[in-house]
């Protein structure tokens, strides 16, 4: 389980529906949700979870997505099994792992150093703890 330390900047709601927009080292997040966490409020500080198996990666990534998270990222390590690759990411002071099929870590040419962006979609991030509710 990826986690990361974020501020809630905004929170914007229709029925049961929300959409929660955080602040994670200088870049924006957005989670979209059902129900608002127990004590989740504009500024609160929050620890946000991310499924390895939800972090895509993208390499010389040019134009536009629906994906409203996009990281940088730098590659330090790569390991290859019979069918998924395991890679570990440098995001902002900050280790993430994703888990992508080997076919794909090899169609793209993945290697250790490499500059990448990383995908997360809004209803792919969770908060896991409100820290000061």
């Amino acid at each position: 389980m990826n986690r990361l330390s974020a501020v809630v900047t905004h929170i914007e709601g229709e029925q049961n529906l929300h959409i929660i927009s955080f602040d994670y080292e200088g870049v924006s997040l957005k989670m979209m949700g059902l129900d608002l966490p127990k004590g989740l409020h504009v500024n609160a500080h929050v620890t946000l979870g991310i499924k390895p198996s939800h972090v895509a990666i993208a390499k010389n990534l040019r134009g536009e997505l629906s994906y409203a998270n996009q990281l940088p990222a730098t590659i330090v390590s790569i390991e290859n099994g019979k069918l998924l690759s395991t890679i570990l990411l440098h995001v902002n002071g900050n280790e993430v792992q994703s888990f992508i099929t080997l076919s794909s870590s090899t169609r793209m040419n993945l290697q250790k150093n490499d500059e990448v962006t990383l995908l997360i979609k809004a209803s792919e991030l969770f908060v896991l703890e409100v820290l000061n509710a």
